[in-house]
């Protein structure tokens, strides 16, 4: 992973539009709060696999970043994005928000085929 370049971003969001593709977007504090000991509420969401169509995708912000996807009954966003994998193609994109410490808070994740099982496997 690498810091995010809006640049770079920005048309691979624009290459999944109008298309039916998956999506992978999880969020949380969860294990992270309770393993410090801090008395917070556990949030977290987890959407996997979701075919979803949007007619405009658009990358905001100076980081961390903001993703969202215009579809056409509502949007889908993800904030505080703040790395990707530059290995993403028109086929996948891998985006990531991680805090100070380099714990993973936010996943957000588009492809043209679903993702696979923790085993590797497809669903």
């Amino acid at each position: 992973m690498q810091p995010i370049s809006p640049e770079k971003i920005q048309p691979l969001l624009e290459h999944f539009c109008n298309r039916d593709v998956y999506l992978h977007l999880e969020t949380t504090n969860g294990s992270y709060a309770v393993l410090r000991g801090e008395k917070t509420i556990s949030v977290g969401s987890f959407v996997r696999n979701v075919v979803v169509r949007f007619e405009r995708g658009m990358i905001t912000g100076n980081g961390p970043y903001r993703v969202g996807l215009k579809m056409e009954h509502g949007w889908i966003y993800a904030e505080g994005l703040t790395d990707w994998d530059p290995a993403s193609t028109e086929n996948v994109l891998l985006m990531a928000g991680h805090d100070e410490e380099g714990r993973l808070m936010i996943a957000f994740q588009l492809s043209v085929t679903p993702f696979g099982t923790e085993s590797g496997e497809k669903e």
